[in-house]
Parts: structure tokens; C-alpha cells; sequence
């Protein structure tokens, strides 16, 4: 399959993750005004995600919610090109983590550590910025892309900072990593039809990924919550937090409740931030209609 186009979008791309930060978020906030009509379905499903979620805000407040997450959005695009393409030095003085330590000693025990997380707007440059600062990469586990072109360009950008990422669906190459003792970052908070319960997530039954914590028992790895978020300065705060207190438990249903308990309280901090243009309640309890 010939791929003529992907050299001239990498090209820009580069150029983009060059920018400085207050340039990138300027850049995203022009552009969001420019394509607000074409992210009608987008913005639909945040919409409607955001009704759900929090349904205390009156219809002005869930309004500027709504164009807050548009805006990170696009700007979480830009992020996702520094991700990849910027230079270190580009990246220097961007981000304040703490836990450092944390991640250092559990990864000294010999023993990988599953970095457990949520999908933000700016994921993929939290993680880059952690492996910056680790000095070594930290593994990631993604969606391939549908077009061959794209995701032959994605692979490409993400192993030169990562190191080959793991597929969502393949669990055997997730447990090999942890298992040679590599950080590896891990989501489990978009809809699941598959070795899912119904976890309240904002009050709402969200289907939550139970294998999580059986994956977790089986290599014998350390959990260590992720978290980050972006400052109206630009810079980026990243923890890595104490690990959850008895988990993973017998119980897989009250494991994935607690992550989406967990994950609640770290996107009400700053929730136009968080990934909200995906249809996180498309799957239903039995009797519950559709809300999309």
C-alpha cells in the first residue's frame, strides 16, 4: 500500500511539536474555533457525557465545560505530536512530577510496574515526559489504528520514544513486559463488552474491564496510580501516587469499582481535561435504553 502522504504530515508534525508551549495552546484554541462545526458528533457525545456526569451544573456552566473539553481536545492532538516528535530539550522544564522516587524503587525491586491510569486529553505527553525524566522508556498499550498508512506512521513515531507499544487486546505481550521488569503505562476506562461489569463511574453504570486485577496477580507486578494534569501556565503536574490500599482483591467486580472511584475523584479536579468525547456509557445495563 502506498503511503505518499504520510512523509508531508510527519514533516508538519514535527514542526508543530518544535513550538513553544504558549504558541501549541494558542495554536489549539484557534483551531478549535475553526473546526467547532466539524466536531458536531464529538461534541454530541460529550455533551451528552457531560449531562450524565454532572447533572448539579446548570446548562451555562455544562456549556463552557463543553467548549473547555473541545479545546483540550484539540489541543491533546497538538500534545499527542509533542509526544512523539518534539526533541528532549523542547520538553525541559515542562513538567513537575512527584513520586519519582516511588516509580524508581519499584522498578528496582526487579519487578514491573503497571502505571494505572485514564484517558486525559494529554496522556501520551504525560508519559513521555515521565520517560524523560526516568531516563528510560516507559512502555504504553494502544488501540491500532484501522488505516495501515496511519498506523505504520504511528508505530513508527511512538517506538523511538516508547519502545514498541503493546496492543490493547494483547495481554500475553503486556505480561511478558511487566514480567522483564518495564513500566508500562495502562488504561482500563473506556466501554468494555468483554470481562466487564457495571461500575459507577459520576453515578453512571460504565462498563469497567475486570481481568485488570487478575492480570495484575499473574506477573507479580506493582501498581502504581498515574495521574496528571495542565495548569493555565502550560506546564504539566504529574504523581505518581501511593498504591490503593488492598488491591487487587478477591473480588474483580469491587477492583473495578474502586478504579472507577478512584479515576472520579482525579478527573473532578479538572474535568475538561478528561477524554469525554468518547462514548464511555454505550454499553447498558439490561432494561436501561441507549443514551447516544
Amino acid at each position: 500500500m502506498r503511503c505518499w502522504f504520510i512523509p508531508p504530515l510527519v514533516l508538519i508534525a514535527k514542526g508543530i511539536a518544535r513550538l513553544p508551549q504558549p504558541w501549541l495552546l494558542r495554536l489549539g484554541t484557534v483551531l478549535t474555533m475553526l473546526l467547532w462545526p466539524l466536531l458536531a458528533s464529538r461534541r454530541r457525545i460529550a455533551r451528552i457525557n457531560l449531562g450524565l456526569c454532572f447533572p448539579e451544573l446548570d446548562v451555562p456552566a455544562r456549556r463552557r465545560l463543553l467548549r473547555a473539553n473541545m479545546r483540550n481536545t484539540i489541543i491533546g492532538a497538538l500534545e499527542l505530536l509533542r509526544a512523539w516528535y518534539a526533541p528532549s530539550a523542547r520538553l525541559r522544564g515542562l513538567a513537575e512530577i512527584e513520586g519519582l522516587d516511588r516509580l524508581r524503587a519499584a522498578l528496582a525491586e526487579g519487578h514491573g510496574v503497571l502505571l494505572f491510569t485514564g484517558h486525559f486529553t494529554h496522556t501520551e505527553l504525560a508519559v513521555r515526559l515521565l520517560s524523560e525524566a526516568l531516563g528510560r522508556p516507559v512502555r504504553t498499550v494502544i488501540r491500532r489504528h484501522n488505516s495501515p498508512c496511519l498506523e505504520q506512521a504511528y508505530e513508527a513515531a511512538r517506538a523511538k520514544v516508547f519502545g514498541p507499544t503493546i496492543a490493547k487486546k494483547d495481554v500475553r505481550g503486556l505480561l511478558r513486559s511487566l514480567q522483564s521488569g518495564e513500566p508500562v503505562t495502562y488504561s482500563a476506562d473506556q466501554n468494555f463488552t468483554y470481562q466487564a461489569v457495571f461500575a459507577p463511574f459520576f453515578g453512571v453504570p460504565a462498563a469497567t474491564l475486570t481481568s485488570t486485577s487478575d492480570l495484575v496477580r499473574r506477573s507479580g507486578t506493582r501498581v502504581l496510580p498515574f495521574w496528571f494534569f495542565r495548569d493555565d501556565d502550560g506546564r504539566y503536574w504529574i504523581t505518581i501516587a501511593e498504591p490503593w490500599s488492598d488491591w487487587p482483591s478477591a473480588d474483580r467486580d469491587r477492583d473495578a469499582a474502586r478504579y472507577m472511584h478512584e479515576l472520579e475523584q482525579v478527573v473532578r479536579q479538572h474535568p475538561e481535561q478528561y477524554l469525554w468525547v468518547h462514548r464511555r456509557f454505550k454499553s447498558r445495563p439490561e432494561g436501561m435504553p441507549p443514551v447516544y
